[in-house]
């Protein structure tokens, strides 16, 4: 049933890539005719009951109810009509990575030139071409005009005539031409576009003010082929022809979302002459059409790591000027994409004076460090956990979904927001200011926030363990199998923090961290001097709560900030300035790439992560702004023992 709804482009979730082990794909037969569609559905059109189903029904906490079937098991036998309940469809999450307001040179790669153009005369024969890059020499002193493709010249004839010899001519990089309007042409436009493994953002902007006169964003439907990248890159291994269904899903969501922002900012979709684009290097891949397999397992080759110029059309962009050209940044490394080309584009590591920490959150977290002397970048494997997946109540970031908490550190008494209201839960207008939206689940940032709140009020314990001893202070703790639960909505649904939960937010964390330890010991450092969190979730998590889990390093609140949709950014910076393509080519070029996979370091520096904030490392600038709890282990009230609490052990260089 899963490959038949992506065939038909039907959205169901699957976390897991199809693979029965979310369990989110759930669907229900249904039973009877359907005369609308012509068939009679039954329950024995589709394949018996499986023994996954059975172990996924009796192991799930949550269960499965008794008219569900997983549709990655399910085989379809027969004819049959398959309802998608809406807890297992894709929906329209809140795509939050709008333009960040930045100073940017204007000197775009195509540009606009109104001409008048000799008549043609039987004593003086020259084509049409001929005499427009004449009169670009003689009235612009363009001299380097060489002419234009196949597309230029089927129309500069006609353009030419219906402008009675004055037109306005698009000029690629002042070389090509690539467009012609008769008479005067004043709009010419671009769009920069970010394609994340889960949402895709675009910005369309006016070439010749660098205006963003529209911002959208969709879902990636390549979620249906698998939630993160690895899922993605198995579905091609185990799929033949699976790539090519997740570029050509991708390559129409681009075309409609191009479509959507131009009817939105009003301009002819035929005025867009030019596109930029970032990805991590697995939707680089199959953003051109080529195969990811070779990212899925070492040495994580990259068909290229340079930058690439082509026709938007040879992507199957047809939605814009079918002449229209496209730019897509560098990949960096196998784990390193142009996503994060973008970010040092946008956030100039290279030229500062202090070492920067810059960090890009999202199933893959891609790091970069260094100053303008030497600049080094990985990529650690967080997994989806930071989004939601992975979490026992976790959804995205979609209306609904808890995105802020507080615990009172006495009581114990949980409060939250969610998207979509403005108030906190202990307000009185709550309930009405939620009643459209529900409480539906926790997304990243609240989850985040969820834990670190839980450490400062004493109820998971440095190693992560939540404290069962403190169920005699708050009904809120309960018993959870062999461990224990925090609930933080009672109703429907019920949304609580489980162990496991804390587990994969540590193992996301400490991959992260880990990661990031690397690349300070190869510059040499104990501390990064300031620290910037890119990509749309590390612009939502609050950078206090990032601190006190042990996310980052330590480093003082004050230089950590977030800085936005920064491989947006970067995407839009390439779009409205040509020579910071050649510089990010340059930069990219000049990075060290450090490979997490096959550095020895790696696993001792992520074991020492799991601990909140860290094991052994020094939080001392963090201490200075927030009261820390002293740090505790627990053991089973079923023991008798209660508590125990111990001094942190610290590293030799922090006694030093």
């Amino acid at each position: 049933m899963l490959q038949a709804a992506r065939r038909l482009g039907v959205d169901i979730d699957s976390v897991c890539g199809g693979r029965a082990l979310c369990g989110r794909c759930q669907v229900t037969v249904s039973e009877g005719s359907f005369p609308k569609h012509g068939i009679e559905s039954r329950g024995d059109h589709v394949s018996p009951w499986n023994d996954v189903e059975q172990r996924y029904k009796e192991t799930a906490r949550k269960g499965m109810a008794e008219d569900r079937r997983l549709s990655c098991q399910a085989e379809i036998r027969d004819d049959v009509v398959i309802d998608v309940p809406a807890d297992s469809q894709v929906h329209k999450q809140v795509v939050r990575k709008r333009a960040e307001v930045r100073d940017i040179v204007l000197d775009a790669t195509v540009r606009l030139y109104y001409i008048t153009v000799e008549e043609p005369d039987m004593h003086n024969p020259s084509g049409d071409l001929e005499r427009v890059i004449k009169a670009l020499a003689e009235q612009w002193g363009l001299t380097g005009v060489t002419g234009g493709d196949i597309v230029t010249l089927r129309e500069l004839q006609k353009t030419l005539r219906r402008g009675e010899w004055a037109i306005t001519v698009a000029l690629h990089d002042d070389s090509r031409i690539i467009a012609a309007w008769p008479g005067f042409h004043d709009r010419v436009y671009g769009v920069a576009i970010d394609i994340g493994s889960t949402t895709i953002a675009a910005h369309l902007c006016r070439l010749d003010t660098g205006e963003v006169v529209a911002a959208n964003g969709i879902m990636n439907p390549q979620i249906r082929f698998g939630e993160d990248l690895m899922s993605r890159v198995s579905y091609a291994m185990m799929n033949p022809g699976g790539d090519t269904e997740m570029t050509a899903a991708v390559q129409q969501a681009i075309n409609e979302l191009l479509t959507e922002s131009a009817g939105e900012a009003g301009c002819d979709p035929a005025d867009i002459l030019e596109l930029t684009f970032v990805g991590n290097p697995i939707m680089h891949h199959l953003l051109l059409g080529i195969d990811p397999v070779e990212l899925g397992g070492a040495p994580f080759a990259l068909a290229t790591n340079h930058g690439v110029t082509l026709r938007a059309d040879e992507l199957d962009i047809t939605a814009i000027h079918r002449n229209a050209r496209a730019f897509v940044l560098p990949c960096i490394a196998g784990h390193v994409g142009a996503d994060t080309a973008g970010v040092v584009l946008s956030e100039t590591p290279h030229l500062s004076e202090d070492i920067v920490l810059v960090v890009d959150v999202g199933t893959n977290a891609e790091i970069v460090l260094g100053n303008k002397d030497r600049l080094l970048a990985a990529s650690s494997p967080t997994g989806p956990a930071f989004e939601g997946a992975q979490i026992s109540s976790g959804q995205r970031a979609a209306s609904g979904a808890i995105e802020r908490v507080r615990i009172d550190p006495e009581t114990l008494e949980p409060r939250f927001k969610v998207i979509g209201a403005d108030i906190w839960s202990d307000h009185k207008g709550f309930a009405k200011a939620t009643k459209r939206v529900g409480v539906t689940g926790i997304c990243g940032s609240g989850i985040i926030e969820a834990l670190g709140e839980m450490y400062l009020a004493g109820i998971i314990a440095t190693d992560g363990t939540i404290d069962g001893n403190l169920a005699e202070r708050s009904d809120r703790i309960v018993p959870d199998g062999r461990t224990w639960s925090y609930i933080l909505h009672r109703g429907e649904p019920e949304i609580r923090i489980t162990q496991n939960d804390v587990r994969a937010i540590q193992l996301a964390k400490a991959a992260l961290y880990a990661g990031a330890r690397l690349l300070m010991d190869q510059l040499g450092i104990d501390k990064p001097d300031r620290i910037v969190l890119a990509g749309a979730f590390g612009s939502h998590i609050d950078t206090t709560y990032a601190m006190i889990l042990g996310l980052l390093p330590d480093c003082e609140l004050a230089k950590v900030v977030s800085a936005g949709n920064a491989a947006g950014t970067g995407a839009r910076i390439a779009l409205l300035n040509k020579t910071a393509r050649a510089e990010i080519e340059d930069i990219v070029r000049r990075i060290e790439k450090v490979e997490t996979a096959v550095e020895p370091k790696f696993q001792e520096h992520f074991v020492d992560a799991m601990g909140i904030p860290h094991s052994t490392a020094n939080y001392d600038r963090l201490a200075r702004s927030i009261a820390l709890p002293e740090p505790k282990t627990v053991e089973s009230p079923d023991t008798g023992q209660g508590t125990r609490t111990r001094r942190r052990r610290r590293s030799r260089s922090a006694a030093e």
